[in-house]
């Protein structure tokens, strides 16, 4: 822009003095002209690039409002969370199996899914009692793959949530049997304590979480993902749709079921249930590519569990098929994707939901 300018006043410049009036003025005038053009035109340039470093960091200070609000949203729920849990799985005979199953529910933990569930219910009009049932049922699935994740047989390791994995302290056997009853017990709990909601809807509920966790959902996806661990290092790399299957199913199926199940029981429409199952589709997928990141990026003690481990067994990850630039930048995308599903509703009541992908976004564990 600058060049042009100065070209357009050179040429008019030249015109000039061929007519022979007054030349040396005249390209003393033009020389002022055109070096005050230039001067404004970078004046323009650097005041864009103010503009332009303005709305960057409102942006940045717009996502730390939005995490800052749903670190606030995540306390006031986790307390109810947290109760309702224990609640659900009381110790009772045998007392060494719920022991077992408490050890891991209970470990503490973000809690994502359930206020996901929680958030979406609220926002189409519902309320946290209708959907807490739910929300305590994907947590015990949640729980139930972790248990099952950590297994020799499976990824063998021995720290989860910073404490020792569930078979380190109660033996493979009970780890398993555990698992699998928090998986039974998910599904009783929310046909059995979900009140005041059509029977319909809580049918369609317990379908959509049977699907998540089966063999087109959690299940399905952690197949392909021990089919697909070791490739790489037989010169057979994994492609970017099977790595993206695997995301999909293994970790994103869970987190879209539970916020079309908040929908699905608060109450929304059709359109408000197909809106935010693409949010929670982007927002999955995205939380397993920064996982990916935060595996090669951070430490043990940071994430709770151990650090590196897909490298080392040579599982394909978005850093070790596009590196670590370009899966930052997809993660960015689909956080900004996931957002605009949500720019039709209320901003204040989709502020948690908002803060969640900003949290996803930028976490660190």
């Amino acid at each position: 822009m600058v060049a042009s300018c100065s070209t357009s006043s050179l040429s008019f410049g030249a015109a000039r003095i061929s007519s022979g009036k007054s030349s040396k003025k005249r390209i003393s005038s033009l020389s002022s002209s055109s070096s005050s053009s230039s001067s404004s035109s970078q004046q323009r340039v650097m005041m864009t690039g103010r503009a332009q470093q303005q709305r960057v960091k409102a942006m940045a200070i717009a996502d730390t409002d939005a995490e800052i609000d749903f670190a606030k949203y995540v306390k006031e729920k986790n307390a109810a969370i947290e109760q309702a849990l224990s609640d659900s799985v009381p110790t009772i005979y045998p007392e060494r199996l719920h022991e077992s199953m408490r050890y891991s529910l209970l470990a503490g933990g973000k809690r994502i899914r359930p206020c996901l569930a929680i958030a979406a219910c609220e926002m189409v009009g519902g309320k946290q009692e209708v959907v807490m049932p739910t929300a305590c049922a994907l947590e015990m699935i949640h729980t139930m793959s972790l248990i099952h994740d950590d297994l020799p047989m499976m990824d063998n390791d021995d720290f989860r949530r910073g404490v020792p994995t569930n078979h380190k302290v109660y033996g493979e056997e009970m780890a398993i049997l555990a698992g699998d009853a928090l998986l039974s017990h998910a599904f009783e709990y929310i046909a059995r304590e979900t009140k005041g909601v059509e029977a319909e809807k809580i049918l369609r509920v317990i379908a959509d979480v049977g699907k998540c966790v089966g063999s087109e959902g959690l299940v399905g996806g952690q197949v392909v993902d021990i089919e697909s661990e070791g490739l790489a290092m037989e010169g057979k790399p994994v492609s970017l749709e099977t790595l993206k299957y695997i995301h999909a199913h293994k970790t994103g199926a869970l987190l879209e079921t539970a916020v079309v199940s908040g929908a699905i029981l608060g109450g929304g429409t059709e359109e408000d249930i197909e809106r935010l199952g693409k949010y929670a589709y982007d927002i999955g997928l995205a939380f397993q590519v920064v996982d990916d990141i935060l595996d090669c990026t951070a430490t043990s003690e940071e994430l709770g569990k151990t650090a590196g481990k897909d490298v080392a067994v040579g599982k394909a990850t978005y850093p070790s098929l596009l590196g670590l630039e370009e899966s930052q930048r997809i993660a960015d995308e689909l956080i900004k994707s996931a957002k605009e599903q949500l720019s039709v509703y209320d901003q204040k009541k989709a502020a948690p939901l908002i803060g969640l992908a900003d949290y996803i976004k930028n976490r660190k564990n």
